[in-house]
């Protein structure tokens, strides 16, 4: 895995952040994701790399996992070149769907980032998708309006939601913080770093996989009440 290094200078420390996942979060990914993988698929069943149907509904059971798990699970028997190949081709469909306008965000995701950053807490994203998807998703929607830094599992040498987390706390000097996902992934990046769990529970997730969350929404209004008495009860009145 390419590892993206990027320096990052941070003069002060962060005190309030709120990091979110990408996929089944801010972003609707189900939209794009069964085109994308068909047409994937239908490069490969041509080249005779693959026979069969796509396999959509595995690939919808593990959202989330780091792409290599993805194509270890989606190709198991193919070699490692067909699985890079995979890799590249379904992130060029990916992108070419955002670009053609496929894709959306979840309801009042610009509202709610919109508030948090009136609220003075910063805001970052922390994925297991791979940068330029994110980057394509940021610009073609406006997100780098309200966001402070986008961390790709790229960056991450481990390939690890948690140590990707670990290393954005570490990089702002971020005092508290809150991460808010739709997959055990998230939940578990969470906890191992000592932060607050929100679980979205219109995103990927499979029953009781949120279990563990120290809170659950339904929609982004429900975050925004929950992030304004958060930094009403931190703040010294």
């Amino acid at each position: 895995m390419k590892k993206t290094m990027k320096k990052v200078q941070v003069l002060n420390n962060i005190q309030f952040a709120a990091i979110f996942d990408m996929d089944g979060t801010l972003f609707q990914t189900n939209k794009i994701l069964g085109s994308s993988l068909e047409r994937t698929f239908e490069i490969l069943r041509s080249e005779g790399s693959w026979i069969g149907n796509t396999p959509l509904a595995t690939y919808q059971r593990i959202m989330g996992v780091p792409l290599t798990v993805v194509w270890e699970t989606l190709l198991p028997k193919q070699p490692a070149h067909i699985r890079r190949q995979a890799d590249q081709l379904f992130l060029e469909c990916l992108i070419q769907e955002i670009k053609e306008g496929k894709g959306s965000l979840f309801p009042l995701v610009m509202e709610t980032l919109s508030t948090i950053k009136q609220l003075g807490i910063s805001i970052f994203i922390a994925s297991n998708g791979l940068e330029k998807y994110l980057e394509e998703i940021c610009s073609y929607f406006g997100l780098h309006e309200f966001i402070t830094d986008i961390y790709s599992v790229e960056r991450s040498s481990k390939g690890s939601k948690t140590d990707l987390v670990q290393m954005l706390l570490r990089d702002y000097r971020i005092e508290s913080a809150i991460l808010i996902g739709d997959r055990k992934s998230d939940i578990e990046a969470a906890k191992e770093n000592g932060l607050t769990a929100v679980g979205c529970q219109f995103g990927f997730a499979e029953e009781n996989e949120l279990a563990d969350a120290d809170l659950f929404i339904a929609d982004f209004p429900e975050l925004q009440i929950y992030l304004s008495k958060w930094i009403l009860k931190a703040t010294p009145q």
